[in-house]
Formats: structure tokens, C-alpha cells, sequence
């Protein structure tokens, strides 16, 4: 499609071209692997990771104003104007509104700020290299590199990226957590980094995306995470059927029906007497490691304030929780507990369910609108391949796991990243290599 259409191309506004691709690279890998990494796995009555913690304040606020002024030295200002701002301005203003009605309004907005300044360098990995064939360089050099590093500590200090038998998380003992503290969130990661292997293979980086695809595929395996496994070619197969038929509106019919049947077969389930049964027959675990539990309480919750919610990051381990009495009959003592395990329940608990809502669709339907205008302009269809795989993968993660606007939690970082790639695909064309 002409630019008169799609506007400016993406990479068009970068005079200083190798310093941008480098500072894109170095971005990604931090969202990637954190500024703490191989951390110890968290007890289970442990508090969640603190705003006022010392590293992410200074790490984060430099990083943040390093990649700022990057940005706006290095990018033309019509481009940063269709990073979606819009949309983000709506979804940051909704946790913000429900961040003063919650128990402690500063350290939530001291998180929501958090995650304001990570998303800085999000775009920054988006637009500061000059074409497409720089993004995908950058993007694979730094997946490669966290990758190696991984395995060399698995090879180093095996203690360190492996879960062991001690501590609340022995019952995994053995499956490999990487440099995250659990293995169900690194084993998403390392699947959103097997994608970008596979961008990379498409964009003419062979070995280096092979390379990467074979490592993450095999950390996957060995991380234990069944749901991933189950979520992973399922993600694949999705983007793969629009490629494949030509039509990117049936794949997107596809993906949301089978979020209609993750979302029975798992809230669902503690919702309808009908579908439980269901899973029953259908999964080995119907409880899905004691989630049930956690969902059914984060409902009884969300009843009780289905409007309003309890305020962004004012939930989960704060009195409202910790002081209630502990459920000697439950699998689980949700007063340590550190989210619902599922990320549409908390956004929720955090904001109502009229705000959840419009989170959601801003994050998660607005996205598919994107892949299918990207789909449109053929120099942006490996690109918008990538963040579709990302997005729909991470859809289904949602179900499972929390990571909706969790300050710097790789997780969310990387599926804001694909969200807001989406967007510039759908809007820009990108600039080939």
C-alpha cells in the first residue's frame, strides 16, 4: 500500500544508524532478561517485588531517560506520533483513576510509573533502528546472547536457572527456570524468543535464528510447562493459517475461538458446573495446579466490587487479603498468594469490570484490527507475523498466568512490545533493508 496510506516508514528518521540498532539491541535484552535476574524463587508467603526497590528505580529511570532522549534526537516526531499513544493514553488513565482508590495511592502510582518508563524503551526497540532488516539483527543478535548466557549458567551454576528441591517451588525441582524465578514465566519467554528465532530464519539470519529456535524449543521442554507446550504450536499453527490460506480474517476467527474455549475450559470451569465436568474428562489436572481455587475467590472478589475494583497493584497480598483467616480446606493460602493466575481476573480486581474490559479489548482485540491492516502491505507481513504470533500466544498465556501492565515483568514487556509493533504495522510501512 502507498505511503500516502500508511504514512512515514518505520526506520525512515534515524541519521545515527548503527548506534540505533545497538542501543534497540541492548534494550531488548534488558526487558528480556531483567536488572535482576537469577533471583531466588519467592516463598510462598513472600510480599510481591517492591516499587521502592532501589536497582529498578535507578536502573529503569536511566534506562528510561537514555532511551527518551535517543528517541527524540534520532526520530521524527510524525513517526513517534503513530506509536498509538491514544490508545496507550486511554489504558494508562484507567489504571491511573483506579490507582487513587487504592490502599496505598502512592506505591501504585510509583508502580504504574514504573511501567510508563519501561514502555519508553519498548518503543525505543521499535523505532531507533533504521530499517527492518536492523530491527531483526537487533532482535535476534540480543536473544542470542541472553540465550547463550543461560545455557552457560546452566552449564556454570546450574542453581541458579534450575528450580531445586528446597523452598516452596520444590515441587518442580529440576525444571529449569532460566533467569526468572519460576519456570512458567520463563518458559513463555523463551517461546516468544523461539518466535523472534523464527523472524529471524525469515529475514535471512539463518544460522543465528536456527540456533535460537532449536535452544528456546529445548528450554521450553525441559522448563516442565505443560500449558506452554500445549500454547506454543498452537500460537504458531494460528499465524501459520493465514500465511498459509491467504487469509489473515479466518486465522484471526480461529485465534478467537479457541479464546472462547481456553477461557471454558479454564475460568470457565469453576464458573459452570456443566464445563467442569468437561475438564474432568478432557485435562488430567481439572484443577489446573490449585488455580481454581484462586479463581474462584478472585471472583467472589470481583462481585463484591464489580465496578470500581480495589486499585491497580492493591490487591493481592495487601490487607485486603493478608487479613483475612487462612482456609485450612483450600490447596492454597491465597494470603501469599501474589496474583489470580490469570491475567483477565486481576486487570478486573484492579480496575472494575468496565475498565478491565476496555483494557482488554485495547490490548488484545485492537491488536488483531492491526494485524490484519499490516496483513494488507506486503513489506510488513514478517513483521506483523512476529507480533501476531506474540499477541495471540500471549492471549492464552493470560489465562494462566498475570502480566497485564506489570511494571517491568518480561512478560508484559514483551507482549507490550508486540502490541505496540502491531500497531506501527498496521499504520506504517515498514522500510526494507
Amino acid at each position: 500500500m502507498s505511503d500516502s496510506v500508511h504514512g512515514p516508514t518505520i526506520g525512515d528518521s534515524a541519521p545515527s544508524a548503527a548506534f540505533g540498532g545497538v542501543l534497540a539491541g541492548c534494550g531488548l535484552f534488558v526487558l528480556i532478561l531483567s536488572l535482576q535476574p537469577f533471583a531466588a524463587p519467592p516463598e510462598a508467603t513472600a510480599p510481591v517485588e517492591s516499587t521502592g526497590n532501589i536497582v529498578n528505580q535507578i536502573g529503569w529511570f536511566g534506562l528510561g531517560l537514555v532511551f527518551l532522549a535517543a528517541l527524540l534526537c534520532l526520530t521524527r516526531r510524525d513517526v513517534l506520533a503513530r506509536l498509538g499513544l491514544g490508545r496507550w493514553g486511554l489504558v494508562f488513565t484507567i489504571a491511573a483513576l483506579s490507582a487513587l482508590q487504592a490502599l496505598d495511592p502512592a506505591a501504585s502510582l510509583r508502580g504504574l510509573l514504573l511501567t510508563g518508563i519501561v514502555m519508553i524503551v519498548v518503543a525505543g526497540v521499535l523505532l531507533l533502528p533504521r530499517d527492518e532488516g536492523a530491527f531483526a539483527t537487533a532482535a535476534v543478535n540480543a536473544c542470542l546472547v541472553l540465550v547463550l548466557l543461560i545455557y552457560a549458567m546452566l552449564l556454570l551454576a546450574p542453581h541458579l536457572v534450575v528450580h531445586s528441591a528446597e523452598g516452596a517451588e520444590g515441587v518442580h525441582a529440576g525444571d529449569w527456570r532460566g533467569h526468572l524465578s519460576h519456570k512458567n514465566f520463563a518458559a513463555p519467554v523463551f517461546s516468544i524468543m523461539a518466535m523472534i528465532g523464527i523472524y529471524g530464519w525469515q529475514s535471512r539470519l539463518r544460522w543465528r535464528g536456527a540456533l535460537i529456535v532449536a535452544l528456546c524449543v529445548v528450554f521450553v521442554l525441559n522448563s516442565g510447562s505443560k500449558t506452554t507446550m500445549g500454547f506454543l504450536p498452537l500460537a504458531l499453527g494460528v499465524v501459520a493459517l493465514a500465511r498459509i490460506s491467504g487469509r489473515p480474517g479466518l486465522a484471526v476467527l480461529v485465534h478467537l475461538g479457541l479464546v472462547g474455549l481456553i477461557a471454558a475450559l479454564t475460568v470457565g470451569s469453576v464458573m459452570s458446573p456443566l464445563l467442569s465436568g468437561l475438564v474432568k474428562v478432557l485435562i488430567p489436572d481439572p484443577t489446573f495446579t490449585g488455580r481454581d481455587e484462586i479463581w474462584r475467590f478472585a471472583l467472589n472478589r470481583i462481585a463484591e466490587r464489580p465496578w470500581s475494583g480495589y486499585g491497580y497493584a492493591s490487591f493481592w497480598q495487601t490487607p485486603v487479603v493478608t487479613g483475612l483467616e487462612e482456609n485450612y480446606e483450600a490447596s492454597w493460602d491465597v494470603r501469599g498468594i501474589g496474583s489470580a493466575h490469570n491475567s483477565y481476573l486481576d486487570a478486573a480486581l484492579a480496575f472494575g469490570i468496565p475498565g478491565a474490559v476496555v483494557t482488554i479489548v485495547v490490548l488484545t482485540g485492537l491488536p488483531l484490527l492491526d494485524y490484519l491492516a499490516a496483513c494488507r502491505v506486503a513489506g510488513n507481513r514478517r513483521l506483523a507475523d512476529l507480533f501476531a504470533m506474540i499477541v495471540v500466544f500471549m492471549t492464552y498465556v493470560g489465562m494462566l498466568e498475570s502480566f497485564l501492565l506489570n511494571r517491568a515483568d518480561p512478560l508484559w514487556v514483551l507482549f507490550a512490545l508486540a502490541v505496540t509493533g502491531l500497531g506501527l504495522a498496521g499504520r506504517m510501512r515498514a522500510r526494507p533493508p
